[in-house]
C-alpha cells in the first residue's frame, strides 16, 4: 500500500472542512433545490474552466511549444479540459479545478519571457471576454432559466478571472508577475513556488479569499453592467 503524503493528506484536510461547511451551510437541506441550483451553474463551470485553460493551450501552442497540441489540449471540447475529481468539488464544496495545462517554456520559438506571460494571462482575459460580453445578453433575455444560466456564466467567469489573477503560485497571477519583475532569480522563488498551494488553502480555510474575491467580482459586474448600460442608452 502507497503511503499518503504530506501533500495529500493535506489536501484531504482541506477537503473535509470544505465539506463540512458545506453541509453546515444548509445548502444540501433541500435536494430538489440543490440538484436545480447545480444544473443552472454547470454550463457556466464547464463553460469557465475549458475555456480558461484553451487559451492556455491555444496560445502555447501558436507561441511555439507544441506540447499543448500533442497532448490534445488545444480543443474547445470540455472534456480535454475538465477534471472530473474538480469538477465533483465544486459542486458540492465550492471550491475546484479543471486539468491544468503542461507547458514547456523552452520550445517558445521567441523571447522566452514574453511568451510566459502571454500563456498566463490568456486565460485570464478570455474568462473576462466572457463574462463581459454575457453581462450585455442580460439586458435582452426574458426567459427566466435562461438569464439564470447566462447570469451564472458571467459570475463563474469573474471569479475565474479574478481569482486566478490572484499572486499565489501556481496560479497565473504568479506566473505574470514573475514574468514582469523576472521573480525566478531571487532565493525565496523557489520554496514559495513550492509551498503556494498550501498558502491559497490556508486562505481558504480562513476566509481571507473571500474578501479578496467578492469585492473584486462586484466591482467587475458594476463596471461591464454600467458599461453596456451606456451603450445602450
Amino acid at each position: 500500500m502507497r503511503k499518503l503524503s504530506g501533500s495529500g493528506l493535506i489536501m484531504i484536510i482541506f477537503i473535509a472542512i470544505m465539506a463540512f461547511r458545506s453541509i453546515d451551510s444548509g445548502r444540501f437541506d433541500s435536494p430538489s433545490a440543490f440538484i436545480m441550483d447545480t444544473l443552472l451553474r454547470l454550463p457556466a463551470i464547464v463553460l469557465g474552466l475549458t475555456i480558461h485553460e484553451f487559451a492556455h493551450a491555444f496560445s502555447a501552442w501558436k507561441l511555439g511549444d507544441q506540447t499543448p497540441k500533442a497532448q490534445g489540449r488545444v480543443t474547445l471540447n470540455p472534456l480535454a479540459h475538465i477534471d472530473p475529481v474538480g469538477l465533483i468539488a465544486i459542486v458540492f464544496i465550492g471550491f475546484g479545478w479543471g486539468r491544468p495545462v503542461q507547458v514547456n517554456p523552452y520550445a517558445f520559438a521567441k523571447n522566452r519571457r514574453l511568451s510566459n506571460f502571454i500563456v498566463s494571462v490568456a486565460g485570464v482575459t478570455t474568462n473576462f471576454i466572457i463574462a463581459f460580453f454575457c453581462t450585455a445578453l442580460l439586458f435582452v433575455i426574458q426567459d427566466q432559466i435562461i438569464f439564470t444560466i447566462v447570469l451564472n456564466i458571467v459570475y463563474i467567469n469573474f471569479i475565474l478571472m479574478v481569482f486566478n489573477l490572484l499572486p499565489i503560485p501556481p496560479l497565473d497571477g504568479f506566473g505574470i508577475i514573475t514574468e514582469i519583475f523576472d521573480l525566478r532569480r531571487y532565493n525565496w522563488y523557489r520554496p514559495l513556488y513550492n509551498n503556494g498551494t498550501f498558502i491559497l488553502l490556508a486562505l481558504i480555510i480562513f476566509g481571507i479569499l473571500g474578501l479578496i474575491l467578492w469585492p473584486a467580482l462586484n466591482a467587475l459586474f458594476g463596471f461591464s453592467q454600467s458599461v453596456w448600460v451606456n451603450l445602450f442608452n
